[in-house]
């Protein structure tokens, strides 16, 4: 038999720490951007309308506001306290930032940010590490310059940019809450959800594999049976979504369901969710909702390690479960496809722009010893310098000038490549030439990420997945070192 090739860049499972799939003994799943992708530009398109809708009949003039899908991406901040919209590298420095819809320049962001680090414990800031969140950012954008015009009703009295934030976020909790965009998606899912074939066949293989599988979604019964029968029964042969899944949890309050042992009820009608409150430990093919973690264990008899939950919210999902309970955890972002098609499409070009940058590093270099020779000699200390102060000053404009011709050729390349992926904030997973924060924040809490469910497929349950060698600035030697 022939055996398949490695998978595409783009469907490859990444690693951050270690993972043998072999000892997982349960595998539990999120659902939404999960196992279920939602096209994203039309579920946030609906989600913006409706919370339009609600801040128009609050009065806030709004109603030539339209969603522009590029504005906002993964990983981006929004600043409560200044009403901007930043990008932040691992560290927290800020690289890349708006006020309300209009950017930022420069020197402006360095000098309002010289002083300050993106530290997300702080209520000031607020992390967009989810694809709902992306509707929210531009909403809110376009709020911040209405008050920046004095054009919000003269009822509302002062308003701070975080009083924006607030009634925006309430609005999107609002729509959420009410209930119309999931109907509405329900009704015609073939307009928001993107299906994807390989993924039921995925699950099959982990279960059949001897890997308990459990759903833990923080949707109503009545939704996730709608959207799990519509992208995954037509795939099962008549054997139904719930035939993947060893126990199902709906309504389960995630992050708190990690940390606060709330009650559990057993979904007793498929039909209308009928409930009855559970006495004693869960049972296995059984359908429940609201519950905590150690329930979970308990029922399979597991702990820790031997767990590995899947999801695409990094704080609700991956981050409480590995803090909380040490399980093993896996991000699910899709926009890394984009990132990678990007790259890959670049790297020609980057070969190109690393070249030219090793050579500016080399140039800076010798324009330096020339520039210190000169100084030197002129002041008349350390070793007898043989060139006289004419000629090394001759060889320093020389380098220099190499040094603007080189500059002249870099820029377009370096401004190409701050531009992938997305024009206004360049690619997700970096800022510059670092580590996006979203980046960090996924090398943090996330043991392994990927850009969807189904890139297990080809990786099989039996993988094991090695983090690569930690990459330090000399490992490159003295020029490393010098970039």
């Amino acid at each position: 038999m022939s055996l398949p090739e490695l998978p595409a860049p783009t469907r490859r499972i990444y690693c951050n720490r270690t993972l043998n799939l072999r000892s997982i003994q349960v595998v539990g799943f999120d659902m939404d951007y999960t196992l279920i992708h939602y096209r994203t530009e039309a579920w946030e398109r609906h989600a913006f309308d409706h919370a339009k809708r609600l801040l128009l009949e609050r009065g806030w003039p709004v109603r030539a506001f339209e969603l522009d899908p590029s504005f906002a991406q993964l990983g981006l901040i929004l600043d409560l306290e200044l009403g901007n919209i930043v990008k932040a590298n691992r560290f927290g420095f800020i690289k890349k930032a708006l006020h309300g819809t209009s950017p930022l320049s420069f020197e402006t962001y360095r000098e309002i940010y010289a002083r300050e680090l993106v530290d997300l414990s702080e209520g000031r800031w607020r992390f967009l590490n989810t694809l709902f969140a992306l509707s929210e950012a531009h909403l809110y954008a376009q709020c911040i310059d209405l008050l920046d015009a004095g054009a919000l009703p003269d009822a509302e009295g002062p308003m701070s940019y975080r009083d924006v934030y607030d009634v925006v976020r309430k609005a999107i909790d609002d729509v959420h809450m009410r209930g119309d965009l999931k109907r509405e998606i329900m009704a015609d899912p073939d307009r928001f959800v993107e299906l994807d074939p390989d993924l039921p066949l995925a699950l099959q293989d982990l279960r059949h594999a001897g890997k308990k599988v459990a759903l833990i979604t923080n949707s109503e019964w009545f939704y996730t049976t709608a959207m799990m029968s519509y992208a995954f029964d037509r795939y099962l042969d008549g054997a139904g979504w719930r035939s993947l899944f060893d126990v199902v949890i709906v309504a389960a309050r995630k992050p708190d369901f990690f940390h606060a042992r709330n009650p559990i009820f057993e979904i007793v009608d498929d039909d209308d969710g009928l409930l009855r409150p559970v006495v004693g430990p869960l049972e296995e093919g059984g359908a429940y909702l609201g519950g905590h973690a150690w329930l979970l264990e308990e029922l399979f008899g597991i702990a820790g390690q031997q767990l590995l939950y899947v999801g695409d919210h990094i704080f609700s999902d991956v981050n409480v479960s590995k803090k909380m309970h040490r399980w093993r955890t896996a991000l699910v972002v899709r926009e890394l496809e984009e990132d990678i098609v990007a790259l890959e499409a670049f790297k020609a070009k980057q070969k190109e722009l690393s070249e030219r940058m090793e050579q500016k590093a080399r140039l800076e270099h010798d324009a330096s010893h020339v520039r210190l020779e000169l100084q030197r000699k002129r002041r008349g200390y350390g070793p007898p310098v043989a060139e006289s102060a004419n000629v090394l000053e001759s060889r320093f404009h020389e380098l220099r000038s190499e040094l603007v011709a080189l500059d002249e050729a870099i820029a377009p390349l370096a401004r190409e490549a701050s531009q992938l992926m997305n024009p206004r904030w360049g690619l997700v997973m970096r800022a510059g030439n670092d580590k996006s924060h979203l980046a960090r924040q996924i090398e943090k809490s996330a043991d392994i990420y990927m850009s969807r469910v189904s890139n297990l497929l080809a990786q099989t349950p039996f993988v094991y997945l090695r983090s690569p060698r930690g990459s330090l600035p000399h490992d490159s030697g003295p020029a490393g070192g010098a970039q």
